[in-house]
């Protein structure tokens, strides 16, 4: 079990980790790079892949004891990981359609897991090169280019007009649509602000959106991180029976539809 102080040790060294990783995936994105195709028929780039081995090898020296589950490593029996108490999750680069499409919004995810839930969390994006970052008691925090760090917190209260973080592709979805037209119900207007990868989320942890509703399919490395920055700024991360999410409880490592939120009153499925 990792104690309130090992956090505090690894939170600077992981958070310096996930900059040099964004310097790998820049030394690239600045290049032509190859798109390849995976088993699963998404994208992946030379990018993801070096980002990938510089993490891994990098947390394996940091803390050899502790094992590291990663999107681009290969596949580990739940057999195996259900034994894992704790581990490292890992997505080194979350959003590579936006890495492709040179949009910019993609992160470096690393989160520290211990007994099912996130502890420690940090989000990267090498373009803006700013990081979220967060440990269990130890609040959320920004840090700026300057290396500037400041607090973050969700809106805690929503106000008549909602602000809705999304991507522009599940906007024109059908269920987020029913969703969106609900909630305008609710409330007097909403207004939808597009971001890609765990960005969204960190845009409800540090306050500028109040809700993210992701009904389609993730992985548990695309919301790790994230769930631990935003439930150290105030919020929650939750399936849509409105119960946190857990990780490395079954076989398969997708989520289920999720929503990040900041104020707790709501119960958001009722938009469903």
């Amino acid at each position: 079990m990792q104690t309130q102080q090992d956090l505090h040790r690894l939170l600077p060294e992981v958070i310096e980790l996930a900059q040099q990783a964004g310097q790998v995936i820049m030394d690239i994105y600045q290049s032509d790079f190859q798109i390849n195709n995976k088993s699963d028929n998404t994208p992946v780039t030379c990018a993801d892949l070096a980002a990938n081995e510089f993490i891994v090898k990098q947390l394996a020296r940091l803390s050899p004891e502790i094992p590291i589950l990663s999107e681009e490593s290969t596949t580990i029996p739940y057999k195996e990981r259900s034994q894992w108490q704790t581990y490292w999750l890992v997505d080194p680069l979350d959003g590579t359609r936006a890495f492709i499409e040179k949009t910019g919004e993609f992160s470096v995810n690393i989160a520290l897991i211990v007994k099912n839930s996130p502890v420690l969390g940090v989000i990267y994006s090498p373009v803006n090169k700013c990081s979220f970052y967060a440990c269990s008691d130890g609040g959320a925090f920004y840090l700026d280019d300057s290396k500037q760090a400041r607090n973050i917190q969700v809106r805690a209260k929503c106000q008549d007009k909602i602000v809705v973080a999304g991507t522009e592709k599940s906007a024109q979805s059908r269920i987020l649509q029913a969703f969106l037209k609900n909630l305008e119900k609710r409330f007097h207007s909403y207004e939808i602000k597009f971001m890609g990868s765990s960005l969204k989320s960190c845009m409800v942890a540090e306050g500028t959106a109040d809700v993210y509703a992701r009904l389609g399919p993730t992985s548990e490395w695309d919301t790790a991180a994230a769930q631990c920055i935003v439930e150290e700024a105030g919020g929650q991360i939750t399936d849509t029976q409105m119960q946190a999410l857990r990780y490395n409880t079954k076989d398969s490592l997708l989520n289920p539809d999720f929503f990040v939120f900041g104020d707790k009153s709501i119960a958001w499925n009722q938009f469903l």
